[in-house]
């Protein structure tokens, strides 16, 4: 089966180069260029727009940043709508909100290609070791086609039904995140202000009911000022908004996540987007500013 892969960032590049070492024929496109070399010196060809890319691949699949890079990279020009053939597939595992998704799938569509969205639960390690949490939702004799495909990347899988239901659960989860991440960093700080050692506060909490990866990976390199990107926290600020507006429209009542929307919000603000989603510690971190 012949694959195409676009957007290479940070999840991916290690996504689309599992795909190639599972044996699969593989044509990459990134808006940037320079991230397609990994690629192919991998053996990947490298198409030079989407269009191009999707007119020669039995099925394409999407990584890219948010709804605006979503839609232009599928719908805009030369996008891999113009390149789509009939009967073609497209996946795309971004993180967009499901009214996003379901414009792309109206495109792809109206072009006689399929559609599925399978955004993912995972960030940078479990995309280079394969064991993403793939959500997703669409057509379903491309989610069966797909499936080796979607083995190589994920360790599960899961068919929601109907295009937007897999867009509603990756916001459901990474709000579920960002909640966590938020207590989390508000726990240390408040046990470095009274006297606490926040070491003692990872051994207590990983000894508990409360014990999770995320806390036990995070934490040490949270209190060494370690920030090294896996999930950059202007994602996860994107994701918290985008499921703040999801609650909105189904007229449910969050106030939890949106006070961790506000926090992430604070440390976008705060100039610290580009790193890791823990950095959140850092805003937490900081005295109020008070008139």
């Amino acid at each position: 089966m012949k694959l195409g892969f676009v957007g290479l960032g940070i999840m991916g590049q290690p996504m689309a180069l599992n795909l190639l070492r599972g044996g699969h024929e593989l044509t990459v496109w990134n808006r940037t260029a320079a991230a397609c070399g990994p690629l192919r010196e991998a053996g990947a060809a490298v198409a030079p727009s989407p269009a191009a890319l999707a007119a020669i691949s039995d099925i394409t699949f999407a990584m890219l940043a948010d709804p605006a890079a979503a839609l232009a990279v599928a719908c805009g020009p030369g996008g891999v709508g113009e390149g789509l053939r009939a009967g073609g597939g497209y996946v795309d595992m971004s993180t967009v909100d499901a009214a996003t998704s379901a414009q792309i799938a109206a495109a792809m569509t109206a072009r006689g290609g399929r559609f599925l969205e399978a955004p993912v639960s995972g960030s940078r390690q479990p995309a280079e070791q394969g064991t993403l949490v793939i959500l997703a939702a669409g057509d379903e004799d491309l989610y069966d086609e797909a499936a080796p495909a979607l083995d190589l990347l994920g360790k599960k899988r899961l068919y929601l039904g109907g295009v937007g239901n897999g867009a509603r659960m990756k916001l459901v989860v990474n709000m579920v995140m960002g909640g966590m991440m938020t207590a989390f960093c508000e726990g240390l700080t408040l046990a470095r202000a009274t006297g606490l050692a926040p070491a003692d506060v990872l051994e207590v909490l990983d000894a508990g009911a409360i014990a999770n990866p995320m806390f036990r990976g995070k934490g040490p390199r949270m209190l060494a000022g370690d920030y090294a990107v896996a999930f950059p926290l202007k994602h996860m600020s994107k994701d918290l908004r985008l499921a703040r507006a999801l609650a909105t429209a189904a007229g449910a009542d969050l106030p939890a996540s949106a006070a961790a929307d506000d926090s992430f919000a604070r440390a976008l603000g705060d100039g610290d987007g580009d790193l890791d989603f823990s950095a959140l510690l850092r805003t937490v971190d900081r005295p109020a500013v008070r008139p």
